[in-house]
């Protein structure tokens, strides 16, 4: 390890310091890197091994490398989806003592999907809306807190499945300021425009490549994310006026934002001198509605959508056993033993890396669904199991091992039990998405 060597991070992993940083990264040895195919980048990155997990590992200035490892930090600090920083690597020589750029090294986001590898063969048109409107949700919440993308994209954006929506992870902070003032209308403008051109040119690549279902029309999809956005801004911050007789449109008003997964922490109320009319305005808006709760009642962390649809069986749970006088910690705990635990405990081994828990038994309640409708009867959950778990399940792909770093078109581990191993003098001649 060279003598100038220095490591940012707010916990240092010893493994970084077995890292070949001498070397440039274009040249590290198998040994340490996780192979996987590679589109074009702005900066040079690879995958590499570290304590048993993978991380990312972009080779940039050294100014802009800590950059992006301060604002992944004040994003993860102001709860925002992003990925996990770990460390910045700054006074990197070779072995002539020649400088090496600096390297910024980011987490691997578990069970996460770049928007390439979430279809098969072709992108349908309803995947494509989903995609957007995750990331619509996305960009609101970091405009909500002051956050400035600058480069918003597809493609710097990494997708986690969400009880059949997506949830949607920032992973390039590059070009992104953070104000806490709170961003004006303008520069909100901008990054919708910058979001709503790199969509339409990403989807129009997908059709020059032929991965696009016909009659799908890419800039009807990229003027979605403008739609979808302006719609939940509206809802988290528009004023609403109504009379003083009227006050369930309150109510009416926190329930419209808990169901879109957001919480007020603060509201402005103000009446008028003869009190006929009354006006309101969310001061604080949190995401997370749902996920706070289910983790308060039962310890389990998960996405938005997925944690109301794990609630929403706990609630039908309650009321089968008639028990809604019961505490509801104390019905959730037996729920979650009696009902979510066995499920999860009950998939092979070799299945648990297709999907996160909580998206597999949302899955499940959807096979159940089914199953029941085509039966004319209520199946039995351990039998819908069965079934879902030998005739879904077992045919998914591992989305465990799928990955998308920073500035990365795509990444797919190909180093499986079931995937052949590509020579170097293979990969030129495939596709990555006949992997997927």
């Amino acid at each position: 390890m060279p003598d100038a060597l220095s490591i940012t991070a707010s916990s240092v992993d010893p493994g970084l310091l077995t890292l070949p940083w001498s070397t440039p990264l274009g040249e590290w040895p198998s040994s340490h890197i996780v192979f996987l195919p590679k589109g074009i980048s702005r900066h040079l990155v690879r995958f590499a091994n570290l304590s048993g997990r993978v991380v990312a590992i972009k080779e940039t200035t050294q100014a802009m490398a800590q950059r992006e490892y301060d604002m992944l930090g004040n994003l993860a600090r102001l709860d925002v989806p992003c990925v996990e920083r770990v460390a910045v690597i700054a006074g990197r020589t070779d072995a002539a003592g020649e400088p090496l750029p600096a390297a910024l090294v980011t987490a691997h986001l578990k069970f996460s999907l770049p928007y390439r590898a979430l279809f098969t063969q072709v992108l349908r048109p309803d995947t494509a809306t989903r995609l957007v409107d995750a990331l619509a949700l996305l960009l609101v919440r970091l405009h909500n807190v002051g956050f400035f993308w600058g480069d918003v994209s597809l493609s710097n954006t990494l997708f986690r499945r969400d009880a059949g929506a997506f949830a949607a992870y920032l992973v390039d902070a590059e070009t992104g300021e953070l104000h806490e003032a709170g961003l004006t209308p303008g520069q909100r403008a901008h990054d919708l425009d910058v979001a709503r051109t790199n969509i339409a040119g990403e989807i129009m690549d997908l059709e020059a490549g032929g991965r696009l279902e016909g009659g799908v029309d890419a800039i009807a999809i990229a003027d979605g994310i403008v739609s979808s956005y302006h719609s939940l801004w509206a809802a988290l911050t528009d004023e609403e006026t109504f009379r003083a007789d009227e006050a369930y449109r309150l109510t009416e008003r926190v329930q419209r934002l808990n169901d879109l997964g957001f919480d007020i922490g603060e509201m402005s109320i103000q009446a008028t001198a003869d009190g006929t009319r009354v006006s309101i305005q969310p001061k604080v808006v949190d995401a997370g509605h749902h996920q706070r709760r289910l983790l308060r009642l039962t310890g389990l962390d998960v996405e938005e959508n997925q944690a109301r649809r794990l609630l929403n069986d706990l609630d039908e749970f309650r009321v089968r056993i008639s028990r809604l006088g019961d505490d509801e910690e104390m019905v959730a705990h037996e729920w979650l033993t009696r009902v979510f635990e066995p499920v999860v405990k009950a998939i092979p081994w070799d299945l648990r890396s297709k999907l996160e828990p909580a998206e597999v038994f949302h899955q499940l309640l959807e096979h159940r669904w089914y199953l029941s409708q085509a039966k004319g009867k209520s199946v039995p959950l351990a039998e819908a199991l069965t079934s879902y778990i030998d005739n879904v399940l077992r045919h998914r792909r591992d989305e465990a091992t799928l990955m998308g770093p920073p500035t990365e078109t795509v990444s797919l581990s190909i180093i499986t039990s079931s995937n052949p191993v590509i020579e170097d003098d293979e990969e030129d001649d495939i596709d990555w998405r006949d992997l997927v």
